[in-house]
């Protein structure tokens, strides 16, 4: 197992009708700036129950935050900061809102000329406003770590600190009910590709890690298809352990002491900024096609990921890996969530396009060994169509 530092802060405030902690986890005499996306929030109800959280408290709004969120939109929310004396952002939605949150906040006390420098230059965030975070969407964990991914022209790009990690979240799963087929897809295989990231790489002898990612991947496997089958969708068990896993996914714990991978991020983040893609639906096409092409990489982990998580114990190595690989792309379509390319009506003329933005971007030595260049990366895409 590597050194590691872990610590998660953030406090978890889990189950139903839990939003009424709000009034108690955020001061009185704090000026709140309440963010959120396009205002679904007001027809599930979950809106009127921050509102009644809030009653006590000072508060503005600031909505409009969109899915992929762009730095355009998230420095409009400076003139209210500014103007009001703002000194705590609750962000109230999906991964969306809450990475454009940690942005808010971090780009309200930034000393450099240009914002954009966070993610462009990856200055450093030294100061940032206090965050909490009301989750509506499991999926990306954000509501419990440091990261975030902002959008500026095309160009998806991400940064991290501590210093915006929230200092409390409210995971009720009775508020993801209302979502759509097509968010609980998203938010399911944006979780499964989250914890593959730091599992699938190679092996440093990390067994507390190795069965805490397997555990996650085996529930979201069992547990991502009911939320969509009629007679299980409503199940708020269900919802329940899909909510969790997200968060366990990426708030720093799985990742501890383990290499990690995120190659499938990288390149799916260009698919989104280029082509205007779901999120979720980026790493679905790309994750098998990084499967196929470092197969030897990862040969040690793909045996193991095969044998735990699908049970397969027959046969010989390749095959074993294959039907592995296979399992997942059928998860993903069990999913409803594009495996090729040219499921998104992609083809290979769009590869050159995508390799000259990861070059662009600087992301030319990928994988947990830096190893995939931009023409290991190019193979993967061809593998993908």
């Amino acid at each position: 197992m590597l050194n590691f530092n872990f610590q998660n802060p953030t406090k978890i405030n889990f189950g139903e009708g839990q939003i009424k902690v709000i009034s108690k986890e955020i001061p009185l005499d704090a000026k709140v700036l309440l963010v959120y996306g396009g205002g679904s929030i007001k027809g599930n109800g979950v809106y009127k129950q921050v509102i009644d959280a809030l009653s006590e408290h000072t508060f503005f709004e600031f909505s409009g935050i969109e899915p992929n969120p762009t730095y355009d939109t998230l420095m409009k929310a400076q003139e209210i900061i500014k103007a009001e004396n703002i000194d705590y952002l609750l962000a109230v939605g999906g991964g969306s809102v809450v990475d454009g949150a940690k942005f808010i906040a971090a780009a309200a006390l930034y000393e450099g000329d240009d914002a954009w420098d966070i993610l462009a230059k990856q200055q450093a965030v030294t100061k940032a406003l206090p965050i909490g975070a009301v989750l509506t969407l499991p999926a990306t964990g954000s509501e419990s770590n440091g990261n975030s991914v902002v959008t500026r022209d095309g160009n998806k790009l991400p940064f991290s600190s501590p210093l915006v990690r929230p200092l409390f979240a409210v995971l009720d799963p009775s508020v993801t009910l209302s979502l759509s087929d097509r968010q609980i897809s998203n938010g399911v295989v944006d979780a499964f590709i989250h914890t593959i990231e730091q599992y699938l790489t190679y092996s440093v002898n990390g067994k507390v890690q190795d069965r805490f990612s397997e555990g996650l991947l085996q529930t979201l496997i069992e547990e991502g298809p009911k939320a969509l089958a009629p007679a299980t969708k409503e199940n708020l068990e269900v919802r329940a352990n899909i909510m969790w896993s997200a968060t366990m996914a990426l708030n720093g714990l799985i990742g501890a002491g383990v290499p990690q991978d995120w190659s499938t991020h990288m390149i799916g983040h260009e698919l989104t900024g280029a082509f205007g893609i779901d999120h979720a639906r980026t790493l679905s096409i790309v994750l098998p096609a990084v499967m196929k092409v470092r197969k030897e990489q990862k040969r040690e982990k793909l045996l193991q990921y095969a044998t735990r998580v699908w049970q397969i114990t027959e046969g010989d190595d390749n095959a074993r890996i294959d039907k592995a690989i296979r399992l997942t792309e059928e998860f993903f379509e069990a999913m409803q969530v594009p495996t090729r390319l040219s499921d998104v009506n992609l083809g290979s003329n769009d590869i050159d396009l995508l390799i000259n933005r990861l070059e662009q971007h600087g992301m030319t030595a990928l994988g947990e060994k830096s190893d995939i260049t931009l023409a290991i990366s190019r193979e993967i895409l061809t593998k993908a169509l």
